[in-house]
């Protein structure tokens, strides 16, 4: 997770943005800021997901082969 004082400051640019505009360095500062956000969140997502079985109406587990695999890669 990405620390509360970034996430803090990734608002604090979005309202001034809205409110008034950003500095080119603050513009820089906002991207950066929402890239490091966007890789937390998707490391999040794929460990999340990594977790999932999918189990069809029947009880038959049709978890796609490919989320599977990475199941077994990550266990070794």
């Amino acid at each position: 997770m990405l620390p509360k004082e970034k996430l803090d400051r990734i608002n604090e640019l979005s309202k001034k943005s809205k409110m008034e505009g950003l500095t080119a360095k603050e513009q820089e500062e906002q991207q950066l800021l929402r890239q490091q956000y966007l890789q937390v969140f998707r490391s999040s997502m794929k460990n999340t997901l990594k977790g999932v079985t999918i189990v069809d109406p029947n009880g038959n587990d049709v978890t796609p082969q490919k989320l599977k695999d990475d199941k077994k890669h990550n266990l070794h």
